[in-house]
């Protein structure tokens, strides 16, 4: 038996879903074998589950998006990094109740990336979500040694809504361990930058961005692609309509800048975490997330899994928080049923408060089905 799931987001990491999966199975059939590997997207929690899945947890000062120092976290094994940059300058690095859409900056998140390299990776997995800024990974690149100066010859002010003054830019001091580091930029996001479907229009909004504001940000990221095709030549305008450069309030703009690859969030930490080998000493695996819904086929955790183990023959059921897909999603997904929360308690508030006891009845009902 393999659990391969999610965190649900606010209520269960995903060690904790795991360790209730298999409290529940357990009460079924107590000598059940049992293997937990909890996954990740390359969104918040991916650091939490590659230390779940033996890498070292290193821990780092850095920026958050306001400026102000915080304690983050990376994994580290085997010269291989992952990095998550929600850590540095995700939404929950705010002050209560406080957005910042126009100065909030990935500085942090660079300084993260920097102390990877310091501790010797030669691969760094770079895990976007969830962040607080707008700022193109202008923060970042600044981090890592690029100058971004306005028309005086000073550093810009932080955040997207600074790019607006961006005069001239100057990449020759980038830190030169970036050239020779395989980096990987881990989203499920493939927005371009700019425009209609562009980082400010989409995920604007939902870090405080009014629509005055995502005006202000789109122009001011166009301005600074403008900008950078003066020393980055033609890639920078090709980069800001990738796959991903939109991704995290285009953090992944300035990562693929900074020469990384583009890969689906859970086909990397799949690879990063062992996956394939666990899989193949598995009769059954349960995945799962927080809510099951139309996003979840969208590069979402539950279905990287049940497509790898689809194509590995092996049997997927999931348990989740809310189900909000008909069972014919479910099978095109790869999943046989799903086993939602609410299916034992109709309270929607006490899934919530009490995820962790009706998940292990939820798992109850698993083993009676399967395990019988």
């Amino acid at each position: 038996m393999l659990i391969a799931a999610d965190k649900f987001k606010g209520s269960l990491t995903a060690v904790q879903v795991a360790e209730r999966v298999t409290a529940g199975l357990r009460r079924v059939v107590p000598s059940l074998e049992v293997e937990a590997l909890p996954v990740a997207d390359g969104g918040d929690g991916t650091v939490a589950a590659a230390v779940a899945a033996g890498f070292e947890r290193r821990e780092v000062r850095v920026a958050g998006p306001l400026g102000q120092e915080v304690t983050a976290v990376f994994a580290l094994r085997e010269g291989t990094a992952v990095v998550e940059m929600a850590e540095a300058s995700g939404l929950q690095r705010l002050p209560a109740g406080v957005l910042a859409p126009l100065t909030a900056s990935t500085y942090g998140s660079g300084e993260l990336l920097r102390a990877a390299l310091d501790a010797g990776a030669r691969a760094i997995v770079f895990g976007v979500g969830g962040s607080a800024t707008t700022d193109g990974g202008a923060g970042m690149l600044a981090a890592l040694g690029a100058r971004l100066l306005d028309e005086d010859g000073e550093p810009v002010p932080p955040g997207g809504g600074g790019l607006a003054r961006v005069a001239r830019t100057d990449l020759s001091g980038l830190d030169p361990r970036l050239s020779s580091v395989d980096l990987v930029l881990a989203s499920d996001v493939d927005n371009p930058l700019t425009g209609p479907k562009g980082a400010p229009a989409v995920y604007g909004p939902q870090k405080g961005a009014s629509p005055d504001d995502v005006g202000t940000l789109d122009a001011a990221l166009a301005h600074f692609v403008k900008v950078l095709e003066a020393v980055a030549g033609p890639r920078a305008a090709e980069y800001a309509v990738a796959p991903g450069a939109g991704a995290a309030g285009g953090v992944g703009y300035g990562a693929l800048l900074l020469g990384a690859r583009f890969r689906p969030g859970i086909e990397v930490m799949l690879d990063v975490l062992g996956f394939a080998p666990a899989l193949e000493r598995a009769s059954l695996v349960i995945t799962g997330e927080g809510s099951l819904d139309e996003q979840t086929l969208h590069g979402k955790a539950p279905a990287g899994v049940a497509a790898a183990a689809r194509a590995a023959g092996k049997a997927v059921v999931a348990v989740c928080g809310r189900l909000a897909l008909p069972a014919e999603a479910l099978l095109a997904a790869g999943i046989e049923r799903a086993y939602p929360l609410t299916s034992v308690e109709p309270d929607v508030a006490r899934c919530i408060a009490d995820a962790g006891p009706i998940l292990e009845r939820v798992a109850v009902r698993v083993a009676e089905d399967y395990l019988g």
